[in-house]
């Protein structure tokens, strides 16, 4: 008897990504973690940082041994539709603050710049001509 696995959807999967719930997605197939995280021997943060996106490159990088692909088919839920995943793996967010203005003039920081170290010349060259006069 042969049981068609289920399919989701990769917008359904992004939406498990804490540690009540954290559904993984690599090499196509869906699992979900959210008991592992636990026992993980590298620590659930690194599950968790592996979440809504294609964590293929993610796994492949830490060679896990035959025992630990193994286990994954404890956490197996499920395929993902090929054409919902996005082409990166990954969706871009843009930033949630706008970029702010400068508080300075740029202008004026160089000419301060330039101009200080004159100043505290200028001041040491009074001060020695100050003393040696004494």
């Amino acid at each position: 008897m042969d049981i068609t696995p289920k399919i989701h959807h990769f917008d359904d999967v992004v939406k498990h990504k804490d540690r009540h719930d954290c559904w993984l997605l690599i090499h196509g197939q869906v699992f979900d973690v959210t008991n592992f995280l636990e026992e993980h021997p590298g620590g659930d943060e690194v599950l968790l940082a592996a979440t809504e996106k294609d964590a293929t490159d993610d796994f492949q990088d830490v060679g896990h041994s035959k025992d630990a692909k193994e286990l994954m088919k404890k956490y197996y839920i499920g395929d993902i539709e090929p054409k919902s995943v996005p082409a990166s793996g990954r969706k871009y967010r843009p930033p949630t603050h706008l970029p702010t203005k400068p508080r300075y003039n740029p202008l004026v920081v160089r000419l301060f710049q330039l101009l200080l170290p004159l100043l505290i010349l200028g001041a040491a060259f009074a001060l020695r001509s100050a003393v040696k006069k004494d």
